[in-house]
């Protein structure tokens, strides 16, 4: 259904080095680079996430957040501990979401300009 997602961040350095962290964890790395943009993926020049430099950036409002598939639960782990380096804030430790499902494990981050990021597994049961 989506073909790609763009975010405002106001630094883009400091957001870059979050997402290589938090997204590197999951697989993923910059697919393109320059001044005001980089891009996140899996194949060069096609970008899945792209954070923009804009100095007036601000997250959307509550209930939105970016959900991200996870490979396994190792990985949930690494996106949480790696981001919370880079200047990210804990909004839930790796772990099981019963109220969202019986396999649902998955955590849960702020980015440093606020925007709402998670990343999940959720394992078939049996």
């Amino acid at each position: 259904m989506l073909h790609h997602i763009s975010i405002g961040v106001r630094d883009l350095a400091l957001s870059g080095a979050f997402y290589d962290a938090a997204l590197g964890a999951l697989g993923f790395r910059r697919v393109f680079e320059d001044p005001t943009a980089i891009g996140y993926g899996l194949v060069d020049g096609k970008d899945l996430l792209c954070l923009k430099l804009r100095p007036d950036a601000s997250p959307p409002g509550p209930g939105f957040h970016l959900a991200f598939a996870a490979p396994s639960r190792f990985a949930v782990h690494a996106f949480h501990d790696s981001a919370l380096r880079i200047a990210g804030k804990d909004n839930g430790a790796p772990g099981l979401r019963p109220d969202y499902g019986q396999n649902y494990y998955a955590a849960f981050l702020v980015d440093p300009d606020g925007h709402r990021i998670e990343a999940v597994i959720n394992l078939p049961a049996g």
